[in-house]
């Protein structure tokens, strides 16, 4: 399979030379070992048991020869992070060690956070712009930044493509197989999750099919702040038993674990004069694609009335991903904002180094009225001084800047 360039890779080109030791962390499935394996020299692949004795022997990394060391799945010896963190006090030199993996380590009480000398990378499944199927021209970094530069490009994507791009996935293994193969290994993928990934942090699933029904709860709130006491009610089965409140709180823990979730945070600005947000997170699973299967419904299902009300939802997901792997390559951070009463709702806020503010409205519709950026407009009022950009993210098939200075972008053209 073609290697597709990752945003990530330019973080690491431009981080490696700088930096002794770089952590990338992520799901499984998610490329890490493939992007990383790129930069190394030397690979130690600490799944394999032999090759975990190997590493358990050498607490100070002695052995492998000058160049990068690559430690796979780390969180498996989770030694080696005291001794990378050893050998950069030490004086380890730029790009000695990277290290990836795909999970917390359950017991990490007497281990160093690696603060100030371990720089931590998050790695999501591949945005759209990432898939090789789009051909951006609208620049997310330069729109927080301020530039108010032209917004111009057109598209073929439809509706129908972005039906396909959510149920596709952003996972590199999995994306671009034929829909039986990608179903098949999609399901192979949630239920690995409860028979293996869980039981190795820890957490035995004593009742597989009650966290089946509490994802596909999770699922069916995607994009929404819906209570977890809400989705508890919604994991009782038809013979009316329903898991404890402690029961899904491990569940929501350990799956945060092994980053399967991936909630984007209430907005919390420094220095906020905005009272009365929301802080419940919006609730996100690392991949739309899996929130597809756990819903049984197709790319066909979400444009017909079967699944028509997960249509809007999903879109949401699909462009929450993409402008979280943008967002982190600008070095910003990306939030939801919603009043406490409802009234004020901006999908998305990326805020950046300074404490500017991107605001990005979500809509599954190629048109754009003044209904549907009064929120956008509402934040400009409110911070006109850290206000850099307003934008809704589209299906259309053009990008252009509204007379009142919002942009509108089709998804399909919004890039790095």
């Amino acid at each position: 399979m073609e290697y597709l360039q990752r945003t990530v890779d330019h973080e690491l080109d431009e981080l490696l030379p700088l930096a002794p030791a770089i952590a990338i962390d992520g799901p499984k499935g998610v490329g890490k070992t493939d992007t990383a394996r790129r930069r190394a020299r030397t690979i130690w692949y600490l799944d394999d048991p032999a090759q975990r004795e190997v590493g358990r022997a050498d607490f100070s990394l002695a052995s492998p020869p000058e160049g990068t060391l690559l430690l796979d799945e780390w969180q498996r010896l989770p030694q080696v992070w005291d001794s990378v963190r050893r050998q950069v006090d030490a004086g380890a030199p730029p790009g000695r060690f990277l290290l990836t993996g795909s999970a917390t380590p359950i017991d990490t009480a007497d281990t160093h956070s690696g603060a100030g000398r371990i720089l931590s990378l998050r790695m999501r499944p591949m945005g759209l712009h990432e898939r090789g199927v789009a051909n951006p021209t609208v620049s997310l970094t330069a729109m927080l930044e301020g530039s108010r530069g032209r917004i111009e490009g057109n598209t073929g994507f439809s509706v129908r493509d972005y039906a396909d791009a959510i149920v596709g996935s952003g996972f590199p293994g999995i994306m671009g197989l034929v829909p039986r193969l990608r179903r098949q290994l999609l399901d192979a993928y949630l239920q690995r999750i409860i028979d293996r990934d869980l039981p190795n942090q820890g957490y035995a699933v004593r009742r597989p099919e009650t966290l089946r029904r509490w994802l596909s709860a999770y699922a069916a709130a995607s994009s929404t702040t819906t209570a977890y006491a809400r989705l508890l009610d919604a994991t009782t089965g038809g013979d009316g038993g329903q898991p404890a409140k402690t029961t899904t709180i491990a569940y929501r823990d350990h799956l945060s674990q092994i980053w399967l979730l991936d909630p984007v945070p209430g907005w919390t600005p420094a220095n906020n004069h905005l009272r009365r947000l929301q802080q419940a997170p919006k609730h996100q699973l690392a991949d739309p694609a899996l929130a597809v299967r756990l819903l049984n419904l197709s790319a066909g299902s979400l444009l017909n009335s079967a699944g028509a009300h997960m249509a809007g939802p999903l879109f949401e997901s699909l462009v929450t991903l993409g402008v979280r792997v943008m967002a982190q390559a600008a070095e910003a951070t990306v939030s939801h904002l919603r009043t406490s009463g409802g009234d004020r709702e901006i999908d998305l806020i990326v805020e950046g180094t300074d404490g500017q503010v991107l605001g990005i409205e979500v809509k599954l519709a190629p048109e754009i009225t003044g209904h549907d950026v009064r929120h956008l407009n509402w934040l400009r009022e409110q911070l006109p001084d850290r206000v850099a950009d307003l934008a809704v993210v589209t299906t259309g098939r053009t990008a252009f800047r509204r007379a009142d200075g919002i942009a509108v972008v089709p998804l399909a053209l919004l890039g790095p």
